[in-house]
Formats: C-alpha cells, structure tokens, sequence
C-alpha cells in the first residue's frame, strides 16, 4: 500500500468520511493529501544527497551513542556480536568464496546507511534518533571502517564527499531485457517439469540467525573490587608490571567496554569469541588454555614471545598488522591514551 493512500485512509477514518464519498475516481474516501503532510511520512535519501536533512555529527560523539545503542548487537568496534550484522571490515574480500560484506566493503552509496538508520534503528526504538545523532552515528561507522580520521565531522554539506570503497562495483539490473522473457514465452514449464528433484548443494553458511541467550547460559557481568598489584616475576622476564597508576587503569576500564563484546576479565572469565585476558601482561602469547589461537600466534608462543607492555601497545594499535592472521576483526584504538589506558587495566587482572 502506498504511502498516499495509508494517508488517505486514516484521514477518513479518523475524521468518519468513509461513508462519504469526496473523490470523483479512485476508491471514494478521504481527500488528497497535502504536500506538508506527504513530506512528514516522505524520509526518502537519495545518493545524490536530496532528502538528507541538516545537521553534523562527529566521530566522537558518533562512538558514544554507537557504544549505548548499538554495540550490544553490532560491538564496540561495529564488527558484530555472535551472529549480528557486521558494519566494518571485510575490505578486499568481496572476491573470496565467502565474502564479507559490511558497510565499508559492499554499500556503494553512504546515503543508504544514513537513511537505514534514520528509518530503522537502533532496534526496538526506530525514529528516536535526532537527524545530528544519526550523522554522528554514521560518522563512526566511517571510522570504523578507516574511511575517516577520528576527529572528522560528517554533516549534510560534505556528505556527498566521503567516497565509498565500492561505489564503482555495481552493474545495472538487466534481467527486463536480459531474462524476463524467457519466464513469460509459450515453452516456459511451470509445473511437473522434471521427474526427479534432488539438492545438489547447501548452504555453505549456516550460523546465519542470531543466538539468543537462555538463562543457562546467560553469563552475569562480575562486580571487580579494586585490587592491588605486586609486580609480576617470571624467569623470562622479571619485574614485568615495575608500577600501577590506579587513575589510569580506571580510565582504562571504560575504554575497555570497547573489548567486552569478545573478552572477558575478573572472576569467573571465560573465553568467548577472543580469550579471556586475565594475566595476560607478561604472559606468553597464546597462552590461554583451551582457545583456539591463529597458526601465526602459535608460532609466536613457540618463539617464545611475550605479551610486554610494548608488543601489547602495538597490538591493540592495529591488530593485523602484528599477527596478520588474529581473528581480531577491530581495526586498532586510534588514541595513544586509550592504548596505554587498557595495559594499565589489564595489569589490574594480571597477578
């Protein structure tokens, strides 16, 4: 039904024309609806940029309403929670058996992104977003996808600027020319067309529907008391945490929420999609019983290397460009500050 006649429809119910007819053709009810009135239901973004509303959101304040809206389905980083929609990475992969398609690697026009939002999400409260929430939200989404800089400020004027990876890798849709006609000739079977039916092939992706939590297995977060830390002494490398900033650490607690949705801390952690992160300042790579580490942090342990404050800082800064094969999907905190936060909260959970 069009949005012109669901207007029509409850006009004439609501003010009881239905039995009234007003129009001369048509179906008889309601009146024409007002350009004011169409323009309300009207949230149309077309890639040209027409429709877009005005307003600016940054990638600052985009990551802390993504953080409180959005990451308990899509993560911190947008690279998806169990079986949610991934919104970063995948770049590059678009020619693989299995691609993965996200924001940055598949959408060729950014408007769509901003108007799914605007329409659609967060989910379960569709349409409370302000228009400067959802350029903000976009924002980080870019961000997230290295398409921006951390201090970028998306808005209507320089919309139509950001370049989307794949805007290019597209074709038209030619099937009206192309295929329709052989669905609509007189030798077009439609039914008992062949003998036999047998599959031949199945779907190569099967955890393709969210997992919801059952009350077994939903895991209650841990209330962490605040814990004092010695220095920690190995035979390979002694006095590995020389000193503690407790300000620092606590900063790192918030910056770590970023890493919840993958790894877990304090009493009772237990691996998820990543390993559990209790003692891992000045642990040996892949040291954690039971996960299931990439080839090349194996060989990392077999090395003998260790998770010091300076592999784990230029760990976290970009993950792959360490151990290009880690199943870390996020691109790398951006800041310094953040880095150097997290070690010093990781060294909270590190005795």
């Amino acid at each position: 039904m069009s949005k012109y006649l669901k207007l029509a429809l409850v006009t004439a119910i609501t003010t009881g024309c239905l039995s009234a007819p007003v129009l001369a053709a048509g179906l008889g009810v309601g009146r024409v609806a007002l350009p004011e009135e169409i323009a309300a239901w009207d949230k149309d973004i077309a890639p040209d940029g027409t429709g877009l509303p005005v307003g600016s959101g940054s990638v600052e304040y985009g990551e802390e309403i993504f953080s409180e809206t959005c990451a308990s389905c899509h993560g911190e980083f947008a690279e998806g929670v169990d079986n949610w929609p991934k919104l970063s990475g995948g770049m590059n992969t678009l020619d693989r058996e299995d691609p993965v398609k996200t924001i940055g690697s598949y959408w060729p026009y950014l408007s769509t992104t901003y108007d799914y939002i605007r329409r659609s999400m967060p989910f379960g409260g569709a349409q409370t977003l302000s228009d400067d929430d959802v350029y903000a939200m976009v924002a980080y989404i870019l961000y997230s996808n290295d398409l921006v800089d951390d201090d970028f400020v998306l808005s209507n004027e320089n919309f139509l600027d950001v370049e989307m990876p794949n805007a290019g890798g597209f074709i038209v849709d030619d099937r009206t020319v192309t295929e329709y006609a052989h669905f609509t000739s007189e030798t077009a079977c439609y039914e008992n067309c062949k003998d036999t039916v047998e599959i031949t092939m199945r779907a190569a992706v099967l955890d393709v529907t969210p997992i919801e939590d059952t009350p077994d297995t939903v895991v209650e977060p841990v209330q962490e008391a605040a814990v004092e830390v010695a220095p920690v002494t190995t035979e390979e490398s002694p006095a590995v945490i020389a000193a503690f900033d407790a300000d620092l650490a606590a900063a790192g607690e918030k910056v770590f929420k970023k890493c919840k949705a993958c790894h877990q801390v304090g009493e009772g952690a237990k691996n998820r999609v990543g390993p559990m992160l209790n003692g891992v300042v000045g642990a040996s790579v892949a040291h954690v019983d039971g996960f299931k580490y990439s080839n090349d942090l194996l060989a990392a342990k077999d090395a003998g290397r260790v998770w010091d404050e300076a592999l784990i800082s230029e760990f976290l800064a970009k993950p792959k460009s360490v151990f290009k094969k880690t199943k870390m999907s996020f691109a790398g905190l951006k800041k310094d500050s953040e880095i150097a936060s997290v070690i010093e909260y990781l060294k909270s959970v590190s005795q």
